[in-house]
């Protein structure tokens, strides 16, 4: 696109692109957590940024209306629209589920796990009550697709270097429990890898329940459908993910799922200036339809949104200028999955052949495949930056708890001192004379 074309303008309720594949590893605190997103206006210094949420998308006047963070919401005119808004954690009317659990779909997530898990060892440490001690020392994971055993297996490495430094915590004192209603884990990469996954997370010590779920977790007492019950202190929920739902308000061709009806182009269906791409788009799959699916889809993962988001670019400059656009089409390059410090699975696609990998070997390939597929080298930089600094220092194990409330010791400290009691001098009696 030649400069001053157009106007290019994102709007976003955050002002940085999140890379989730490396939430699980900002989580164990191997990757810092600000190196795992990108600050949009630095990367994106020619466009406009603005910071608020799309509320309503008029298509005959081409006008959004934006609700900015502060202040009346305003309607910007389009002439293209790019619908990008990912998805969102996918859940379920569990009881509790909304008080108790810890999503992993953001930074602000990870850093939120990562100081709870230490606290709840500090807990435990400090307490002489045997009940609060063994519920803070349980930990439930739900979901055991990529973020889930990714997370459960960076986390418990994370706990188990962390518990070397407190005298009556031990691994041994610690509960790690695994919870998925399909009857495998990883099944990205595959029966064999998935089964290896489930073996390798056993002989850590993790607890794992397929062919199960959650009923209730209320006050963090979670009780599974296989008769389970056990109360936690930490409950993660990574049960899949769903388009955002914000798409219901757009006047959009959905999908049974509510993902946009997006043709091969990344043109949404029965438009010519609207585009989808990613986490929210129900893309068909070109190449699994080749094969004899018709009913193939691309899935939500960053190999598909990264790839997908050159097409679309190239498609929204040819649609400006009144030439053809290109179809999406990738065949699927495999899988990779990092299940803790040197342990990982991996699945290489190279045509008909799948390599598959398992251990330290699998683990460089998943840090290799991400690393390089982090958006901007200033980011790539600091990522290998962290790995490189992690072979030689040892792992922080600093929780940051009061993070979550900065002001509150500001406040107290602030507040108005009592006032300090008057003290009311004893009565005098007189002593009468006889």
């Amino acid at each position: 696109m030649r400069y001053g074309e157009a106007t290019v303008t994102v709007v976003d309720p955050r002002s940085y692109m999140t890379y989730q594949p490396f939430l699980p590893e900002a989580a164990a605190g191997s990757i810092s957590p600000r190196h795992v997103v990108v600050p949009l206006r630095r990367v994106l210094p020619k466009a406009e940024v603005l910071t608020g949420r799309v509320t309503t998308i008029d298509q005959d006047r081409k006008v959004a209306t934006i609700a900015p963070l502060v202040g009346e919401a305003y309607e910007l005119p389009f002439d293209y629209l790019v619908i990008a808004l990912g998805a969102v954690s996918r859940t379920f009317p569990i009881p509790g589920l909304a008080e108790q659990g810890i999503g992993m779909k953001g930074v602000e997530e990870a850093i939120g796990l990562r100081n709870h898990v230490l606290e709840q060892l500090d807990k435990a440490d400090s307490t002489t009550d045997e009940e609060i001690r063994r519920k803070a020392l349980t930990f439930v994971f739900v979901g055991g697709g990529f973020a889930g055993a990714e997370t459960i297996g960076e986390v418990e490495d994370m706990a188990r270097d962390a518990a070397k430094y407190y005298k009556t915590v031990s691994r041994e004192d610690m509960r790690f429990i695994l919870v998925d209603a399909a009857d495998k884990i990883l099944p990205e990469v595959g029966p064999k890898l998935g089964t290896y996954g489930k073996e390798h997370l056993e002989s850590r010590g993790v607890e794992v329940y397929l062919s199960t779920s959650m009923d209730s977790c209320v006050d963090g007492h979670v009780v599974l459908k296989n008769g389970l019950e056990v109360d936690a202190g930490t409950i993660v929920w990574t049960a899949g993910v769903k388009p955002n739902p914000a798409l219901a308000r757009f006047g959009l061709p959905l999908g049974p799922r509510g993902h946009v009806d997006t043709e091969p182009t990344l043109q949404v269906k029965g438009t010519d200036y609207i585009w989808a791409a990613g986490d929210n788009a129900q893309v068909p799959d070109l190449v699994g339809r080749k094969a004899g699916n018709e009913n193939a889809w691309c899935p939500p993962n960053a190999q598909h949104a990264l790839r997908q988001a050159k097409v679309l670019g190239d498609n929204v400059i040819s649609g400006m200028r009144g030439f053809p656009q290109k179809e999406y089409s990738h065949a699927n390059k495999g899988a990779v999955a990092g299940l803790g410090l040197h342990k990982g699975v991996a699945m290489i696609v190279m045509g008909k052949f799948k390599i598959k990998l398992k251990g330290r070997l699998a683990w460089y390939m998943h840090r290799g495949y991400h690393g390089l597929a982090m958006p901007t080298w200033n980011r790539k930089i600091r990522i290998f930056a962290d790995w490189t600094l992690g072979m030689f220092l040892k792992r922080e194990v600093v929780s940051l708890g009061a993070i979550e409330s900065p002001r509150e010791e500001f406040y107290e400290a602030a507040k108005p001192a009592p006032a300090p009691a008057v003290a009311q001098e004893p009565k005098k009696t007189e002593a009468k004379a006889s």
